[in-house]
């Protein structure tokens, strides 16, 4: 509970560095989205995905429960978000002549992305109850998605001219709901069917984030090709990851295994010292009687 509380605080220095990104330097926003939404796709195939289906959830008219929440996941921030104002990319094809809109859907904008970082924290939270290599892995998922939370929370208020006071008081709303979030997620009872439900629906938010938010702006105004590489490059990096944190996990659990069996053979050993050591006992005392 205290890491994952930790972590998720954490994850406000990677949305202050996004959000300076964003004023600094727009000339390699788009690949640094691109490795983003990248990394998130790699987290929900390589990981999410394997662990939710890994546990029985049951089914539900003949659909298993956790593609249900996968897909839900998906469609609540989806609504949530049309309902909230909706999102616009950073990087839009708006002009002054929408200068007033802009500054309404900036701000709304930024406070849904402010809202849906709750989920972050509830599901590292969760993540850790769950395993520690699973918390890892999220954590990196959660940290990527306070950095791209940043550069967009900044973008958006850059562009409707609402970026000094507003923008730093939105970033500290989104670094305390990641906390927040992380302290709800460590709280909650995990049954077996419950981890899956949890992991697929925080899949499927992933999921919309990186081809709803994070792809569209990284492609708005770029050149595909190398915006298509780093999104390539990070879900190779986050396959090599998971696939590194697995076989420590493997390998960790072989060494208790063996440490375990040479324990057993200790004990066995010494059992077996001490029946010989009892039978020759006895035997002496048989000789001496006679």
């Amino acid at each position: 509970m205290n890491m994952a509380l930790g972590l998720a605080a954490l994850t406000a220095v990677a949305t202050a560095l996004g959000g300076l990104l964003a004023l600094k330097s727009k000339d390699r926003l788009h690949l640094v989205l691109g490795l983003s939404a990248g990394l998130l796709l790699g987290l929900v195939a390589f990981e999410l995905l394997p662990e939710a289906f890994s546990h029985d959830a049951g089914e539900f008219l003949n659909v298993p429960v956790t593609a249900i929440s996968l897909i839900s996941g998906f469609m609540a921030l989806h609504l949530f978000e049309k309902f909230s104002g909706g999102h616009e990319p950073a990087e839009s094809e708006y002009g002054s002549d929408h200068r007033h809109a802009g500054n309404i859907a900036g701000t709304l904008g930024a406070l849904a992305m402010a809202g849906h970082v709750l989920i972050d924290g509830i599901a590292l939270g969760v993540a850790f109850q769950v395993s520690n290599e699973l918390g890892i892995v999220v954590f990196v998922a959660v940290l990527v998605h306070a950095f791209s939370d940043g550069l967009n929370t900044v973008s958006l208020l850059v562009k409707s001219g609402n970026w000094t006071k507003r923008a730093i008081l939105l970033l500290a709303v989104d670094a305390v709901a990641r906390v927040g979030g992380a302290a709800i997620g460590s709280s909650i009872a995990l049954k077996d069917n419950y981890i899956a439900i949890y992991l697929a629906l925080f899949a499927g938010v992933l999921v919309y984030l990186a081809t709803s938010h994070i792809l569209p702006e990284a492609h708005s105004r770029h050149s595909s090709r190398w915006t298509l590489a780093t999104t390539m490059a990070g879900v190779l990096v986050m396959w090599a990851l998971v696939s590194q944190i697995h076989s420590s996990e493997i390998h960790a659990h072989d060494h208790g295994d063996s440490s375990s069996q040479s324990e057993n053979l200790d004990e066995e050993n010494h059992a077996h010292e001490e029946e010989e050591g009892s039978q020759e006992s006895h035997s002496d005392e048989d000789d001496h009687d006679h």
